[in-house]
């Protein structure tokens, strides 16, 4: 997908600043960013880290991958460079949330670690919390309640995370959680009793 750059663009600096909103909010804003294959409780973990943070006064957002594909990159399939462009985009996005002071909690497959490295070069090393959610591909297809690895493996489903398209684990994350052998309840308290230092 071929796209055209423009130059003639200059960024706009506005009155309110993003200290202004952290005062305001009395927390930093940051990007929390969950990695791990399908069916691994991302989008769990971020929902329930979400109401966790909501439940503690904390500003936060979910940007989700199901979500975000069935909007602003809807226009995007599961291609390396299609996989390539949901991360820019949502890191951008992600990034612009953390100037207004907010909590960021990305539930995406990044499957790439080039791709994660990219997100956090965009947001930046200090606001960004890699957290992967380690899960057995065995358990993740034990709980797919979609059918999709099944799919996957008969071939209806093309480059699919973890059968026909790699996963790459992450090499050093900040926060790393084994979802086979915590409960969920479990899993939201340890990531937010490790973030409150962060914030």
């Amino acid at each position: 997908m071929e796209r055209r750059k423009v130059k003639n663009l200059k960024t706009h600096s506005y009155k309110i600043k993003r200290i202004d909103f952290e005062k305001r909010n009395k927390h930093r804003g940051i990007a929390i960013w969950l990695v791990g294959l399908s069916g691994s409780g991302k989008s769990t973990l971020a929902n329930g880290l979400h109401a966790k943070l909501f439940e503690n006064g904390l500003q936060s957002v979910v940007l989700d991958g199901d979500n975000t594909r069935l909007g602003i990159n809807k226009d995007l399939g599961f291609s390396d460079e299609d996989r390539n462009e949901n991360i820019r985009r949502v890191a951008e996005i992600s990034k612009l949330f953390i100037e207004t002071g907010h909590i960021v909690i990305n539930a995406f497959i990044s499957p790439f670690e080039i791709n994660r490295i990219e997100a956090k070069k965009i947001i930046s090393d200090k606001d960004f919390v890699e957290v992967y959610i380690n899960s057995s591909i065995t358990t993740c297809e034990n709980r797919d309640v979609k059918g999709l690895y099944k799919k996957a493996r008969s071939g209806e489903i093309k480059d699919f995370t973890g059968v026909s398209s790699p996963f790459e684990k992450p090499i050093n994350p900040d926060i790393s959680i084994d979802t086979e052998n915590l409960s969920i309840e479990e899993s939201i308290d340890y990531v937010f009793h490790e973030l409150k230092s962060k914030l």
